[in-house]
């Protein structure tokens, strides 16, 4: 039997990543500091969610040099969401950059701190087209 354990990305900056996964809506469930290994893990989860396997973000406390600038080798990954305008904006509010608005009602795609492509899908059916994500470009790559 196999059964999918967690997802992981390494981050340069643990409380600035915690930010913007908190702007997400996940909460810390737990996390592990190894004072042997050097490096910090933290566990989140979208509350109420007790099936899904959680997001780990890893710290190396002396750096991590290796992490390249662009991710997208990784991929990506998928939020659902009850409300992709309100939290389009609310991320765009704090500072982060809309990749992909949602101009269908349905999907964006926005970047972590560190460069992860995360994709956000509306739960459901799409939400009727609106601005100002309707007329909104697409920034860079995502």
């Amino acid at each position: 039997m196999l059964e999918f354990y967690h997802t992981m990305v390494r981050v340069k900056d643990l409380d600035t990543s915690l930010a913007f996964y908190k702007l997400l809506g996940l909460e810390e469930v737990r996390r592990r500091d190894s004072e042997q290994g050097r490096f910090t893990l933290v566990f989140l989860k979208a509350p109420g969610d007790t099936g899904a396997p959680p997001l780990e973000l890893t710290y190396n406390w002396d750096g991590d040099e290796g992490l390249p600038s662009d991710s997208r080798h990784f991929g990506h990954l998928a939020f659902l969401t009850d409300d992709i305008y309100g939290l389009c904006q609310r991320l765009m509010d704090a500072g982060v950059t809309i990749n992909r608005p949602p101009r269908d009602g349905h999907m964006a795609f926005v970047r972590s701190p560190d460069n992860v492509s995360i994709e956000l899908l509306q739960k459901g059916d799409a939400l009727p087209p609106a601005e100002p994500w309707a007329q909104m470009e697409n920034t860079g790559h995502w």
